[in-house]
């Protein structure tokens, strides 16, 4: 059973979910789909065709699948499409994509902390922090496990690696490689993420390889493909640095040196 309060503005057609707690002074749209267990503290407004999974907990004054802020949004059914099990606190933004049937993603797992705001086209992947103020322009990717702190902005179109970490009030205007520690103005690879590796159960085998291809990718003054080329030469062939270069050899906006 749900506990709607009374000055819930809930559509007609919006999806509900079992066991959903809705609280003073919600709205959610015609085409909101709600998994169940679903939480809105207050003050939440949810609109455009957008679908969140189960159990997502989301705090006043959070505003999420409304219209693109991109000014070439030219109308059509633009999708916002969110995992379960996610917390978006106070003030969190999540605008929908900007071309008709396009959509703006995010995982489960999440913590999405005061103000942060995620931008059309986002893909956010699963077990993501961004800190209070952390700001993703549109078409970012951020894979699994990142975390971006406090007062952070990130350009479009940029990319954001697995287990990698970007420091507070960064500019980032490149991608951040995976399993790797970016801080600054504009942002710079610092070292690698060994904190979190070390929690997320990385082997000391492929820790020491990171290491090892880090010093070859940022420190030894080589051009990415022949640091690339050393690191699949030189490297044992672990999944982890076949992540990372493959993530840098994709590159389209080169990597943050």
């Amino acid at each position: 059973m749900n506990s709607i309060h009374a000055t819930a503005v809930i559509h007609p057609s919006a999806r509900i979910g079992a066991d959903c707690v809705i609280g003073p002074y919600c709205v959610i749209g015609e085409n909101v789909a709600l998994g169940a267990r679903c939480r809105l503290h207050s003050h939440v407004v949810i609109d455009g065709h957008t679908a969140l999974g189960e159990e997502n907990e989301i705090f006043p004054f959070a505003s999420i699948g409304l219209k693109t802020q991109d000014l070439k949004w030219k109308g059509g059914i633009t999708r916002t499409q969110i995992g379960s099990h996610n917390t978006f606190r106070e003030y969190v933004t999540i605008n929908s994509a900007t071309s008709d049937g396009e959509v703006t993603i995010v995982g489960s797992h999440n913590h999405i902390l005061a103000y942060s705001h995620i931008a059309h086209n986002v893909t956010l992947g699963d077990h993501i922090i961004m800190s209070n103020v952390a700001t993703l322009a549109g078409h970012i990717t951020v894979e699994d496990h990142a975390i971006i702190g406090g007062l952070a902005a990130v350009h479009q179109f940029c990319r954001i690696g697995r287990l990698a970490i970007i420091g507070g009030c960064a500019k980032v205007t490149q991608d951040i490689p995976p399993y790797m520690v970016a801080d600054g103005n504009p942002a710079e690879v610092r070292m690698t993420n060994k904190v979190g590796l070390e929690r997320k159960g990385v082997s000391k085998e492929a820790q020491t390889a990171l290491k090892q291809a880090y010093k070859i990718l940022f420190r030894e003054k080589l051009s990415t493909p022949n640091a690339l080329a050393r690191i699949e030469a030189e490297l044992p062939p672990l999944a982890e640095l076949r992540h990372l270069v493959e993530f840098v050899r994709q590159s389209e906006r080169g990597i943050s040196k």
